[in-house]
């Protein structure tokens, strides 16, 4: 997390910029086009982030996501719909108090457990969204270097999760995006 940004005000300015590229995508063909993930297509993309994170937080606190539309029919709804849902988990004050409490990875506040686990990916996978669809791909630069930062010294109990493939080999001097999506498993120079 960017420091002096609380969890709230960064999944609603990752949350947007995500949006913006699934309202952008012009049709239902483009939703099929291949992304950097193997196997997946954009539409798979937004399914991810739907479909893993209701039930980490079902699990971890109790508390269920009110539901949207299909991804397959509606993929920007179901999206709109889901990240309504998180933005309103985060922006409740009640969330300040509340703790996230799961047996792998243990108690911390919920708002820390979102901006950890769910605010990250989303902003990992903005990156393939926007590379699938043909969008702008840029991430901003200070959160790429400090997510890449903080994930270097988890590299062994990161990549053993299988969450992330092999790591990308890229030059020294590498630009922290470029470093970051290497790290995750993306090669940023792929066609």
């Amino acid at each position: 997390m960017i420091p002096n940004q609380t969890p709230a005000d960064e999944y609603r300015e990752i949350a947007r910029r995500f949006t913006r590229l699934v309202d952008a995508v012009p049709d239902d063909q483009t939703w099929e086009r291949p992304a950097p993930v193997a196997g997946w297509t954009a539409r798979d993309v937004v399914r991810h982030l739907l479909e893993w994170f209701p039930e980490l937080l079902h699990q971890g606190t109790g508390l269920t996501l009110p539901a949207g539309p299909d991804v397959k029919s509606d993929p920007s709804g179901a999206w709109r719909a889901f990240s309504d849902g998180v933005q309103a988990v985060l922006d409740d004050p009640a969330t300040e108090s509340r703790l996230f409490s799961h047996p792998h990875i243990g108690e911390l506040p919920l708002a820390t457990a979102i901006s950890r686990y769910f605010t990250a990916d989303v902003f990992m996978h903005t990156w393939d969204l926007a590379r699938a669809t043909g969008q702008d791909e840029t991430l901003d630069p200070e959160r790429c270097a400090v997510m890449v930062d903080g994930m270097e010294p988890l590299d062994d109990i990161l990549r053993s999760s299988g969450q992330y493939g092999p790591r990308v080999e890229v030059p020294d001097d590498a630009d922290p995006q470029t470093r970051l999506l290497a790290f995750i498993g993306r090669d940023p120079h792929a066609g």
